[in-house]
């Protein structure tokens, strides 16, 4: 306008201008820090002195500990109860199924079977043949179970393994089977004790007034005398 022609042509402000004025404007805050890091007091507390710590020649800091609440303990406690639970019952399952397969017939550590006679004399006694008595061959005597008489060995013929090979090979499979049969009653157990000490834990969360009556084996659980009251 002719008004204003005085002033001269009318220039925008470059982009170029803007981002001159931010680089400087940064570099003047970077030297600003660095000045203030140079200035800072070495003395000066700060908390990685605390959290650090020096562990085979190399400093580790120390992680805080993680913060849950009653609540969430016990959740996590429920959690492992239903764990444990659903392995043991797992374990006695497989524990039964190898029961009904096998019999458990000489088992280890269990009772050997007794069969007693009775007589009225002692001559009796004397004459007393087992085989004759059981009416079946003094080779099968030794036999707790498939035991045939002399009256079905006539009628057919005696089935399954008689080989002395064969039969030590049945036997070592036997034996095996009962070892394994062994680790699970007893891993059974263990997940037992395990379920009933998580639960104890979990049950001493509670802020009812409890008393220790028998501390932890083992074997076993602590037992604690809890204060008895009356729910609303």
């Amino acid at each position: 306008p002719a008004a204003r022609r005085r002033l001269g042509l009318l220039e925008k402000k470059k982009d170029y201008r803007l981002r001159a004025d931010d680089y400087h404007k940064k570099q003047n805050a970077l030297r600003a820090l660095q000045k203030k890091a140079l200035d800072k007091n070495p003395d000066e507390f700060y908390f990685k002195m605390i959290r650090a710590e020096l562990q085979d020649g190399v400093h580790t800091i120390k992680q805080p500990k993680d913060e849950v609440t009653p609540e969430q303990v016990k959740l996590m406690r429920t959690q492992d109860i239903k764990y444990v639970e659903m392995k043991r019952v797992a374990e006695a399952k497989k524990i039964e199924r190898l029961k009904s397969e096998l019999h458990l017939l000489d088992a280890e550590g269990k009772s050997p079977n007794k069969h007693m006679f009775f007589f009225d004399t002692k001559k009796e006694v004397q004459e007393f043949d087992i085989a004759t008595h059981l009416d079946t061959l003094p080779e099968l005597v030794g036999r707790a179970y498939n035991r045939p008489t002399i009256a079905t060995l006539q009628k057919e013929t005696l089935k399954g393994a008689t080989e002395p090979a064969h039969l030590k090979k049945l036997a070592q499979q036997r034996k095996n089977q009962y070892d394994l049969l062994k680790q699970r009653i007893e891993r059974e157990k263990a997940m037992f004790v395990v379920a009933q000490k998580i639960q104890t834990r979990k049950d001493l969360l509670d802020k009812t007034h409890k008393v220790k009556v028998k501390k932890e084996t083992k074997n076993s659980p602590a037992i604690y005398k809890f204060k008895f009251q009356r729910k609303r």
